[in-house]
């Protein structure tokens, strides 16, 4: 059994807004969730993003009605731990500065099957097909969180509410960080993985069972977690975090950095093609990539505010982004973190 050492540091998120909203951002840090929709002027689209909460492990999405959407985990405030992550939130814009809390959509005692004691609700992903949004979830389903996690699938028609848990996905490993790619044929992969493992397969029609088996994705180096795939110009790109510790940086700890792979299949075999992003300021990262309006874009998140706030021990975390651009040959250019963000 793997051991989720850096999984369990990792799962702590914070969100961003804007400078015009600073009185929603100093009565929203230390709340929990809301059902109610906040407009949130990013005027400087400023890094981090979402500024009321704290958010973390961003799976970033383009829907039909032109808006990109970002679901995301979220770190309770006051910090408890990675056995505190709920309520998750879905953010959305159209430009890329100006963003939408839609509210909560989804917590841990909506789930029947989950542990009595919830919490635990850490980085999910959603996709759109057939006219039906389906959003995985990890989520132990017994005390013993770390031998009993579940991927916990959520419907809904719309894309920011109404979800309604269905179940979970059968016969899987005990892995977190789900993500779901489909392929321009319409056929659907489910991907999970942590402790050094990713495994996928493909999802049947009903996109909450494995047709077939799943398999181990070879050709990684040094995955830890956090798998998303996208595809560009016929190549498959499956991006993730790294196993990185480094303690040396004046006493502030950056880990995980952000790898990627090549393959002409998206079940691999993959090619290492190098380090996509740094360690930023925070235990862990966990990103997405999108094209959204001709421009690709890199999600992820740091420990900004929580550093502002004076929490930085606790190490609560926020979604960023950053522009990010291909050299000729199709490799990804470093990512640089800022503080602009899209500006």
């Amino acid at each position: 059994m793997y051991k989720l050492s850096k999984t369990v540091k990792k799962e702590r998120s914070y969100s961003t807004l804007a400078l015009s909203a600073l009185m929603v951002i100093s009565a929203g840090l230390n709340s929990c969730s809301s059902k109610k929709e906040v407009a949130v002027v990013s005027a400087l689209a400023e890094n981090p993003i979402i500024r009321h909460m704290y958010t973390a492990d961003p799976s970033a999405r383009v829907w039909q009605d032109g808006r990109l959407y970002i679901y995301s985990s979220h770190d309770i405030a006051p910090p408890k731990g990675c056995d505190l992550m709920d309520q998750y939130h879905v953010f959305s814009t159209n430009d890329m500065k100006n963003w939408t809390d839609h509210g909560e959509i989804l917590r841990a005692s909506n789930v029947s099957w989950g542990r009595k004691d919830g919490g635990f609700m850490w980085a999910p992903d959603c996709v759109y097909k057939n006219g039906t949004y389906y959003l995985y979830f990890p989520h132990p389903s017994g005390d013993d969180w770390n031998k009993t996690w579940k991927i916990g699938v959520a419907t809904s028609k719309y894309p920011a509410k109404d979800f309604k848990v269905q179940g979970y996905i059968p016969n899987l490993e005990p892995l977190i960080d789900p993500h779901v790619f489909i392929d321009d044929d319409g056929q659907a992969y489910f991907y999970h993985g942590g402790g050094g493992t990713c495994m996928a397969g493909k999802l049947k029609t009903n996109m909450m069972e494995i047709d077939g088996t799943m398999k181990k994705m070879e050709g990684l180096e040094d995955f830890h977690e956090a798998a998303w795939v996208h595809k560009k110009d016929g190549i498959y790109y499956l991006s993730y975090s790294d196993n990185h510790d480094d303690n040396s940086k004046d006493g502030v700890k950056g880990d995980n950095r952000m790898r990627y792979a090549t393959s002409n299949s998206p079940l691999g075999p993959w090619k290492y093609r190098g380090i996509y992003m740094d360690p930023t300021n925070s235990y862990t990262n966990h990103g997405s990539i999108v094209s959204y309006k001709g421009q690709w874009y890199a999600f992820y998140h740091n420990s900004e505010l929580s550093q502002k706030n004076g929490e930085f021990n606790d190490w609560l975390r926020s979604v960023a982004v950053d522009k990010l651009y291909y050299n000729p040959d199709g490799t990804i250019q470093k990512v640089i973190p800022t503080g602009l963000g899209t500006k």
